[in-house]
């Protein structure tokens, strides 16, 4: 019997000396044996039967000791990068079997990550992003990885000097270690200057402009900061030439570039040495291999004629616009009509003088069609509801143009990170003329807890709100789908709440965006109730028998279009709304018992063709128009409302109606009778004047607005420009306008109050709230409301970060706006203008939140003092 604990490889050195093998039973080299069985020892969690698995040995089988499968085995354990030692070990050989022993020791798991040098905030999005999740195997490749990441990306932000250090230290509880990182990012080197030699054609500063990511040290530019990343400094010479080529100097090279780097300064100073060469031009332009479309249809999309000036620049990007993927170029054009396997190549074929002929070359091969598509990611929303918005069938001409159109509307959903989406062309065959498309999605939180507070009237608003927009109705009675409701059919419910010391709204909305599953019809409903009671301002007491209650109920149905284009969609939609006075007496209605009903009919056309991402588009635009009409009950009803009871007079006499000359306060309901006609006990009581002129001229108003009748037409563009990289432009436009059929009057409802954060939707009267930051919350508007108004917006954005936990923007505007009582008053260029900056914060579960800081230029109407800086908190809204 062998000893146990010599090591195979020493056994096999030592295997021919006569004095090792006293036993019965020894080694002999290259004979076939049987393995009995693996004993596994070491420091491991595995268990035995795991460790033997991975060897790829099994009992029984047949090895040679020495030989391949030990080896084989060897490696394969090593592969796994799990182990930090692995030896096999001879326990001993009865016969033909042998008894083996596998030594392993683990390498240690990682139990914590602490980095030191950053700030606090910084430090689990950088434990993310490294992928230094607890529980992975620590081992020399990690630590240098790591170690490799941390610099790089420092080096890459402009800390050029960036230096990082890795230390385990190993944790008490089993085989563990902690991480510490330590970062000395440095200081960013800043550029102190940038020279230019052999430029005549060109001057400094067109070149430096050139140079988009490495600036020279400048306090006044403020947009980019200096800062000197290397590879970025490559791109930005590889850009001064493209310059040249776009000003027809074809051969224009740089002879030779230096960075000298100053450590007392920490800066580096950049000379880049110049040749500019000729300037040429466009000669002949030929095709070759185009069957599918003509010269003439060719030259018209290449758009560059003989004798221009040559660009080298933009005839690579009327071939192949690489920084547009829906670009209008030749590339496009092919793929867009089923081409996937086509190539454009441009080719110089003569230069004579200053002159460059082309051949632009095409293969154009055979036209390709979907296969399969299919969809990973969407744990939660089922794959209907993907598959239904995609523009990529089976069985369809290939178009790259539908490719991202499909993207677009995958991220237009909602429930998935847009900046995530990703096509992957799978089986790609050119034999067959057919390609796999799967769409790759990360899912997001789509279900959203609303909280909502501001000041408003007097006291504090607060709107407590549930919206599940990926909500499926169908799994209702199913038990196992709540968690915690029903998800996953893309529907949308929602659950609001809103109240204060002297109000409560109530609402419950449903939408379900593809109405019998087939085609692209939207169906929505939403019923509310609201209760207000009449409020004191002056003392702020709320009287709760005094009441103004408003129930509603709409239905609408939305489709979508195919003419003009698919963007447009066509939307209807029912509402009532039946609002009920009781004793409820303020200086916006002239009745304060009674009833009003508002049934209207809605239509809207609307265009969205913004960007992937709805939170932030940086692409794109969305217009609509919509009018809302009620019925002219004027018209058919029978009722002289010219002559409806003196109702001059009454108007007159009624304007202190509510309160007594004396400033008391009264109550109209207390000098009324049982018939609702006020008493009259004969003296000269001007009181009772007032009541009683205010009675009438509420019944009068009463009649006048049991049924309302207007008609309201609202207007609104966004327009979405990227400006420079992230930076993003929001132009909008917004006007409304609210008129009446007959001379029966505008009625008190559905007004437009204009100014402020937007937020300060408390009154319950169906009116409009528009924001216009810079000035107080419909500050802008009469006391009753405007019936037109219009607004203007210049807004510039740049993300801070758009990852799916929370979308962060920084934002700078301009506004203007105005709102008028009517039209004769209306001017388009009387406006009250504002400016400022502010935040969005966008989290799946919360929605939108920010903060504006906004200075108002003009004084509120009928004050002197122009507005100044107002701050404007936004939750749960999005402008």
């Amino acid at each position: 019997m062998l000893k146990k604990g010599l090591p195979l490889f020493t056994l096999f050195t030592l295997l021919f000396s006569s004095s090792l093998f006293a036993q019965e039973t020894k080694l002999e080299s290259g004979k076939s044996y049987i393995l009995a069985k693996i004993d596994v020892t070491g420091k491991i969690s595995y268990n035995e039967q795991t460790v033997t698995t991975f060897t790829g040995l099994e009992k029984g089988q047949q090895i040679i000791v020495p030989g391949e499968d030990i080896s084989a085995a060897i490696k394969k354990l090593w592969k796994l990068g799990l182990f930090s030692d692995v030896n096999f070990y001879v326990n001993k050989i009865e016969g033909d079997s042998i008894f083996l022993e596998l030594n392993i020791n683990e390498l240690p798991k990682l139990s914590e990550v602490k980095i030191q040098g950053v700030k606090k905030g910084k430090i689990e999005e950088l434990i993310k992003d490294a992928d230094l999740k607890k529980g992975k195997i620590v081992n020399e490749n990690l630590i240098t990885t790591t170690k490799n990441y941390f610099e790089n990306k420092y080096k890459k932000e402009g800390y050029y000097q960036a230096k990082v250090a890795i230390n385990t230290i190993p944790d008490s509880l089993g085989n563990e270690v902690k991480m510490v990182v330590n970062i000395d990012k440095g200081n960013k080197v800043k550029v102190k200057s940038i020279d230019f030699e052999g430029n005549e054609q060109l001057s400094d500063s067109k070149l430096k402009k050139a140079f988009k990511n490495t600036k020279q040290r400048n306090f006044v530019r403020f947009y980019k900061k200096s800062k000197f990343i290397k590879e970025k400094y490559k791109e930005d010479l590889t850009a001064v030439i493209d310059k040249y080529k776009e000003k027809g100097n074809r051969d224009a090279r740089i002879i030779y570039d230096s960075v000298t780097y100053d450590k007392k300064s920490n800066t580096v100073s950049i000379k880049v040495k110049l040749e500019e060469g000729r300037k040429y031009y466009f000669g002949d332009i030929r095709y070759l291999g185009n069957t599918i479309y003509t010269e003439r249809q060719l030259n018209s999309l290449l758009g560059i004629k003989k004798g221009d000036v040559y660009n080298g620049t933009l005839l690579q990007k009327r071939i192949a616009d690489q920084s547009k993927p829906d670009g209008e170029d030749l590339t496009n054009l092919y793929q867009n009509n089923g081409y996937l396997f086509s190539s454009i190549n441009p080719v110089e074929v003569r230069t004579e003088n200053d002159t460059i002929d082309f051949e632009i070359r095409i293969t154009e091969g055979p036209i390709a069609y979907f296969n399969k598509i299919t969809v990973v990611g969407n744990d939660k929303t089922n794959d209907h509801v993907i598959y239904r918005e995609l523009r990529t069938k089976p069985g369809q001409k290939y178009s790259k143009e539908d490719l991202i159109r499909s993207i677009r509307e995958i991220g237009q959903l909602g429930f998935f990170d847009p900046e995530a989406i990703k096509p992957d062309f799978k089986n790609v065959d050119p034999q067959a003329g057919t390609v796999d498309i799967e769409y790759s999605v990360v899912e997001k939180g789509s279900s959203q807890v609303e909280l909502q507070g501001g000041y408003g009237g007097g006291g504090f608003i607060g709107t407590l709100g549930l919206s599940f927009n990926n909500f499926s109705a169908r799994k209702m009675f199913k038990k196992d789908a709540y968690k915690p409701l029903p998800m996953g059919d893309g529907q949308k419910m929602a659950l609001r709440l809103q109240g204060s010391s002297y109000f409560q709204t109530y609402s419950l909305s449903f939408s379900e965006p593809w109405f019998g599953g087939k085609k692209p019809v939207s169906f929505s409903t939403s019923l509310s109730h609201s209760k207000q009671f009449l409020y004191n301002y002056r003392s702020r007491d709320v009287n709760r028998s005094q009441s103004f209650n408003i129930t509603s109920l709409s239905v609408g149905i939305a489709k979508r279009l195919t003419v003009p284009d698919d963007y447009f969609v066509l939307s209807q939609a029912v509402s009532f709304q039946y609002y009920d006075l009781n004793n409820y007496n303020t200086g916006l209605f002239t009745f304060g018992d009674g009833a009003s009903r508002n049934l209207a009919y809605t239509i809207a056309l609307s265009r969205n063709s913004k960007g992937v991402n709805p939170i932030f588009p940086t692409t794109g635009s969305e217009f609509s128009i919509s009018g809302k009409f009620t019925l002219p009950y004027s018209l058919f009803n029978g009722v002289d409302y010219d002559n409806l009871e003196n109702l001059k007079e009454y108007k007159d006499r009624a304007t202190e109606a509510g309160e007594a000359p004396n400033g008391a306060n009264i109550n109209i309901g207390d000098y009324l009778d049982e018939d609702g006609n006020p008493v009259n006990d004969g003296d000269s009581d001007p009181e009772n004047d007032y009541l009683s002129a205010a009675v009438d001229r509420g019944k009068v108003d009463q009649k006048r607005y049991n049924w309302l009748e207007y008609y309201k037409v609202k207007f609104k563009a966004d327009w979405y420009t990227r400006v420079y990289e992230k930076l993003v432009l929001r132009t909008n436009a917004e006007f409304g306008f609210m008129g009446a059929y007959t001379n029966r009057g505008l009625v008190p409802f559905e007004r437009f109050f204009l100014g402020g954060d937007g937020l300060a939707n408390f009154s319950l009267d169906g009116r409009e709230v528009i924001q216009l930051r810079g000035y107080p919350n419909n500050s802008l508007s009469s006391q009753d409301g405007g019936t037109i108004y219009n607004k203007f917006s210049l807004e510039l954005r740049y993300p801070i970060t758009l990852n799916q936990s929370a979308s962060i923007y920084a934002l700078s505007f301009l506004e203007a706006g105005s709102a008028f009582d009517k039209f004769k008053q209306y001017n388009p260029f009387k406006l009250q203008r504002s400016a400022g900056v502010g935040v969005r914060v966008f989290m799946p579960a919360f929605g939108l939140l920010g903060i504006d800081f906004a200075h108002g230029f003009d004084a509120i109407p009928g004050e002197t003092v122009k507005s100044g800086w107002q701050t404007h908190f936004i939750i749960g809204q999005q402008f």
